[in-house]
């Protein structure tokens, strides 16, 4: 008797990235699948939730295609197996169960090469599709710097090894409130250093290096510069990059298709005026011909070819809602009102970005569990 197939995470992400079609049977509870799930433009997917299929998957049979191969996901993976294996039973050949489940999904990362930099240097963005989070990579002579790095901290150290660079810097461009850094574990394994604005350090428990407008971070000896610009607004403190005079590492101050929200601190109201002053006159001083490359994305839509999300300075003027709210009243509104759910645990992660709580891997995963969140034009 033939048996279900395994999927991995990271072929998942593949056939997304490539725009393959991809039909997923997702078994979750509704409020679940309902609050964060697979997407992709080439994504199909239906929801049926295990405990309707407990006595037999007739219930979903007449919800999945004939001819085309079917994925179920759960959330860890035991359901989907045997859902998957129960779809098998019943003649069909081409069912596959997602391994690892939607925790497997939450934390894969996949490299995006952006471009090749001054001398020898490469840029790389990581793209976390089962959250939404964006982290990159600098290569410069054996050199490494890391911005924005997840949890997932053996990706990138497998990643380094494949390249055989050296981590030298690792950077957050703002203390993280949807997701926990893997920058600070990977600096101190690696004895490199770990970089921090000190306006957002102000509670933090450990020692760091403070980013400064004024102060460059160099890689490699050809000395790829990652220049640090101040642009608070999303956090007090957040520190936007432009690298090798090219890229604008924005953060969560500016996404492809928003803005950043200012509320995860609680102070919206305070920061509302310095978000306005970084997007409407800050960035706007800047070249319309910079790439911009936010540290997240909220939409499958931002995701471009071969999955890299980025959009030139000028055209997010162009189109961005957030960049043309232009009567103060009415940005002030957007981006302190209506704004969509706050991330899971966002208090709880902060305080594990600043140290004062240890978390176990179970817990920490258990805490980023969900979308991110961090815009305010999101679904």
């Amino acid at each position: 008797m033939e048996s279900a197939q395994i999927i991995t995470a990271k072929e998942i992400a593949r056939k997304i990235l490539q725009k393959e079609k991809l039909f997923i049977l997702d078994v979750r509870n509704e409020a679940d699948y309902n609050n964060w799930r697979i997407e992709g433009e080439s994504v199909e997917i239906t929801n049926v939730p295990y405990f309707e299929l407990l006595d037999g998957v007739d219930p979903a049979l007449d919800r999945i295609p004939s001819g085309q191969s079917v994925v179920v996901v759960c959330a860890k993976e035991g359901s989907s197996q045997f859902v998957a294996e129960q779809l098998v039973a019943t003649g069909r050949s081409d069912i596959f169960y997602l391994q690892g489940g939607m925790k497997a999904w939450s934390e894969h990362l996949e490299p995006v090469k952006v471009a090749d930099l001054s001398g020898d240097g490469e840029l790389y963005q990581f793209v976390r599709l089962g959250k939404g989070c964006l982290s990159y990579m600098v290569l410069s002579g054996g050199e490494a710097a890391i911005i924005d790095a997840s949890r997932m901290t053996e990706q990138y150290e497998d990643f380094m090894k494949e390249k055989g660079v050296t981590l030298v810097h690792t950077i957050d461009t703002h203390l993280h409130a949807d997701h926990i850094s893997g920058g600070r574990t990977l600096a101190e394994k690696h004895g490199a250093l770990y970089h921090l604005p000190p306006k957002d350090a102000a509670e933090v428990t450990f020692d760091y290096e403070k980013l400064e407008e004024g102060k460059d971070i160099h890689v490699g000896k050809q000395a790829i510069k990652v220049q640090p610009i101040y642009s608070p607004g999303h956090t007090i403190g957040s520190t936007s990059f432009i690298i090798d005079d090219t890229y604008l590492l924005s953060g969560d101050i500016l996404f492809v298709e928003s803005i950043g929200r200012p509320d995860l601190a609680g102070m919206a109201e305070d920061w509302v005026g310095d978000l306005r002053e970084t997007l409407y006159t800050r960035f706007a001083e800047l070249s319309e011909a910079l790439l911009v490359l936010p540290a997240h994305f909220g939409n499958s839509s931002e995701l471009g070819e071969g999955g890299l999300v980025a959009a030139r300075l000028g055209k997010l003027y162009q189109h961005n809602p957030g960049l043309n709210l232009h009567d103060e009243v009415e940005f002030r509104k957007t981006v302190t009102e209506n704004l969509p759910p706050q991330p899971n645990a966002y208090q709880e992660i902060r305080q594990t970005n600043m140290g004062k709580i240890n978390p176990n891997e179970g817990e920490q995963r258990e805490m980023e569990i969900g979308p991110n969140r961090c815009a305010v034009h999101d679904k």
